[in-house]
């Protein structure tokens, strides 16, 4: 549907458990951030023109450890674009490494923020999400 986007940055000590390792909770968090650049990168945002993306779904598998001082990457692909709905995967990457560490999935509805009732997709901003 469209190519892979990527966002990156540093795992800080904070995120971090006892171990070293990046605590689960902050693979939302990262989807989060990198779902919000995503849409930067295409001229969107998540409350624009009336327009707010709820998240009504979101899932992680996780498969191999992120430590402190990391550089936690996270690709983001639309896996499927709806009449009101959004749903993005997430793969979690480190340094220069290809190996997945995690794998995620996020979906979004486009709902009217004065109502906060689900409503179709624009066709301008369905446009720019291709």
């Amino acid at each position: 549907m469209n190519e892979d986007f990527e966002w990156s940055r540093p795992v800080e000590f904070y995120e971090t458990d006892l171990a070293g390792i990046a605590h689960f909770s902050n693979f939302y968090r990262w989807m989060e951030s990198a779902e919000h650049a995503f849409l930067r990168k295409r001229g969107l945002s998540l409350h624009r023109e009336g327009i707010g993306w709820p998240r009504v779904h979101a899932t992680a598998d996780f498969k191999k450890p992120i430590q402190f001082g990391d550089l936690v990457r996270v690709r983001v692909n639309i896996s499927e674009l709806r009449t009101r709905s959004v749903r993005y995967t997430f793969e979690f990457l480190t340094n220069e490494d290809e190996e997945i560490h995690a794998s995620g999935e996020m979906t979004s509805v486009c709902v009217d923020l004065s109502t906060m009732k689900a409503v179709e997709i624009p066709p301008n901003i369905r446009e720019m999400l291709i």
